[in-house]
């Protein structure tokens, strides 16, 4: 199991003994240990040993995998050495099922898209000039990484929030996307219908959410009873901006891979200064304790009233049901067994029917930059366009805080 805790993905092997001093260091969290490079490694004066358990579990997190971690580190052998064993060898020394074995050997990581991070450890929230280089996308390069080909439209229905700008001049408005409408059942069923313009920040700001999970540090205890807070939704990101993860229900298998592949891309968003947090709208305890931090360490807040879910629709809840929105779709399938291949754990406890998305919102008032809508189930918004507008973001608030120097 592709667990986000620290200790689960240490487990007992060699890497346990110095786990006090990768926290000391700053690599308190899976993504960001899983970023480690030789340099990296050198640093914490880690043994060949420490360095091949660290790349094995690494690989074996990204296909979800776990399971097999504390065998094949006990093995002694470095993971290109293990990666060229056959199938026998695997099964009979390993346990490996066979459909296990196959994912093993081929390397399919689906819960993510390959990037490498140029930052290792937590970064302050502004970046020097030469990193925030690294992390800025150019179109053409988010034309290449997306994986579908989706609708964006720019332009802020609110005239009150205005553009994100820079002292030199660059600006963006905010994007509305979603996936393509595709005919169900030979055009006999209409797809969800996708507001033009985004979201007005009006429609967000008053909202009131229950703070049902904070953001996972090493060593906090799993959740014995929810004990919530009520907050205004628009203190979350008063300080900094923040990428809301709307989910449709978290014991979904498409919303759990779509959470994983996102937070597993933490350490960019720490770099950039961008926090994230999932937004349920059901209180079902046992179910957000089984989704964190297991599959999310980020914050999770519940939207009792559905605030987020309206506002994704211009105002209107959008709702779809199993048989025309899931059985009768083929985009919604393929979506499922996409999902499905990255083998987490799901289950059908909860309502899916009302439609998730996803907002990346600027720190204060300066509005909503980027939302995704989840027309079919199990779309997800492409994280190399979701990094590249925090990217943007962080290019208008660095140029800011200059301009205040």
């Amino acid at each position: 199991m592709a667990s986000f805790t620290v200790e689960e993905f240490v487990g007992d092997g060699v890497l346990k003994e110095i786990l006090p001093k990768l926290v000391e260091d700053g690599w308190d969290d899976v993504p960001t240990l899983k970023t480690m490079n030789s340099q990296d490694m050198d640093a914490s004066n880690m043994t060949t040993r420490q360095r091949d358990a660290l790349e094995i579990r690494s690989y074996l997190h990204n296909l979800s995998l776990m399971q097999y971690a504390d065998r094949l580190e006990a093995s002694g052998k470095p993971l290109a050495e293990l990666l060229n064993c056959n199938a026998s060898v695997l099964s009979y020394q390993f346990g490996m099922k066979r459909g296990h074995i196959a994912r093993f050997i081929g390397g399919t990581a689906t819960c993510g898209i390959s990037m490498n991070s140029p930052y290792r450890k937590r970064t302050p929230s502004v970046c020097t000039d030469d990193s925030r280089n690294k992390l800025s996308f150019s179109s053409s390069q988010k034309s290449q990484t997306s994986p579908l080909s989706y609708r964006s439209t720019s332009g802020l229905s609110d005239k009150s929030v205005g553009e994100f700008r820079s002292k030199e001049g660059y600006s963006f408005k905010g994007i509305i996307a979603s996936a393509p409408a595709e005919p169900r059942l030979c055009g006999l069923i209409k797809p969800l219908p996708i507001a033009n313009d985004i979201a007005p920040y009006s429609m967000i700001d008053n909202i009131t959410v229950e703070k049902l999970a904070p953001e996972y540090k090493f060593g906090m205890k799993p959740l014995v009873k929810l004990k919530t807070t009520t907050v205004r939704a628009s203190k979350l990101w008063h300080d900094r901006p923040a990428v809301l993860l709307c989910l449709r229900r978290p014991g979904c298998i498409m919303c759990r891979a779509e959470a994983h592949q996102l937070y597993s891309k933490k350490p960019f968003f720490d770099a950039m200064g961008v926090q994230l947090i999932a937004v349920v709208h059901e209180q079902i305890e046992a179910e957000v304790k089984d989704f964190w931090p297991r599959y999310w360490g980020g914050m999770v807040v519940l939207d009792r009233r559905k605030g987020f879910f309206k506002a994704l629709g211009g105002g209107k809840l959008l709702t779809d049901n199993i048989l025309t929105g899931f059985l009768l779709n083929p985009r919604a399938v393929a979506n499922y067994w996409r999902a499905k291949a990255s083998g987490l754990k799901y289950n059908f406890n909860g309502d899916g029917n009302t439609s998730g998305g996803l907002f990346v919102v600027g720190s204060g008032k300066s509005g909503i930059a980027y939302q995704f809508v989840e027309r079919n189930f199990g779309d997800w918004a492409p994280i190399a366009e979701v990094i590249e507008i925090c990217s943007r973001l962080q290019l208008c608030r660095s140029s800011q805080v200059k301009t205040f120097e």
